[in-house]
C-alpha cells in the first residue's frame, strides 16, 4: 500500500470558487510551498479532458513537492492521471469495488459519519477517513452534522487515520484536541486567504500543536 501517515495532518481540498484570477496550480503550489500535507483535487463542473489535464498538471507539481494528490470522486480520473489516490463518499460506488478497481497500491480514502460506516469503509478497504462536518461550512452547507463525540467514537473504532473535515479554520481548529484525529481538511482557510502561503504555513503550525506531533 502506497501510505504514509505523515501525508495526513494539513490535507487541503481544492475549491475553485477562491480562485479569481489566478490558476488552479498557481494556488495549489502557494499551499505547497506554505506546507500542505496532501492535496485533494475536488472538481463538480469540468468535462472529462479538461478534468485529466488538470489531475495530470497538478500530479507533477504536487510530486515535485513530495506531496500525494487524491481525486475526489472520480475513479476514472484518478487511475487514468495517476493520482496517489481517490476518495469517496457514501454516495458513490461502494470503497469495496473502488478498491478492486484502484488495485492496492493507490490511497483509498472514504467519507464517513457514523461509527458504523467508519466500520464498514475499513472493512472494505479504506486506508483513511474524512468525517465530517465536525463545524458549519459555507462549502456543503447541508452537509450532515458530526458531533465531537461521534468523531471521538470513531477515531477509536477504527485503526486507520481519521482526518477531520467541515468549517475548520484556526478558530475552530483547537475545539478538536484530544479527538484522536490524525489530520484536518480545509478549504476556504487556505484558499480563500490573501497570502495562501502564509495561510497553510500558519495552519500547519497550528494543526502540529493541536496533534501534539
Amino acid at each position: 500500500m502506497n501510505y504514509c501517515k505523515d501525508w495526513m495532518p494539513l490535507y487541503a481540498v481544492s475549491d475553485r470558487a477562491w480562485l479569481g484570477e489566478r490558476s488552479l496550480e498557481e494556488v495549489a503550489e502557494e499551499a505547497l510551498k506554505g506546507g500542505i500535507t496532501c492535496l485533494q483535487l475536488r472538481e463538480k463542473e469540468l468535462d472529462e479532458e479538461t478534468f485529466l489535464r488538470e489531475a495530470r498538471s497538478l500530479k507533477r507539481l504536487c510530486d515535485r513537492y513530495g506531496v500525494p494528490l487524491i481525486v475526489n470522486d472520480a475513479v476514472e480520473i484518478a487511475i487514468k492521471s495517476e493520482a496517489d489516490g481517490v476518495h469517496i463518499g457514501q454516495s458513490d460506488e461502494p470503497a469495496s469495488l473502488v478498491r478492486a478497481l484502484i488495485g492496492p497500491e493507490m490511497i483509498l480514502g472514504v467519507s464517513a459519519q457514523t461509527v458504523e460506516q467508519a466500520l464498514q469503509a475499513e472493512a472494505d478497504g479504506a486506508d483513511y477517513l474524512g468525517v465530517g462536518a465536525v463545524f458549519y461550512t459555507g462549502t456543503k452547507p447541508d452537509a450532515e452534522a458530526v458531533s465531537y463525540v461521534t468523531l471521538k467514537a470513531i477515531c477509536e473504532a477504527v485503526s486507520i487515520p481519521v482526518v477531520a473535515i467541515g468549517g475548520i479554520s484556526r478558530e475552530t481548529l483547537p475545539q478538536l484536541a484530544d479527538s484522536g484525529i490524525d489530520g484536518a481538511a480545509v478549504v476556504s482557510a487556505i484558499f480563500a486567504a490573501e497570502d495562501i502561503e502564509e495561510a497553510a504555513r500558519s495552519l500547519r503550525r497550528q494543526v502540529e500543536e493541536v496533534l501534539g506531533v
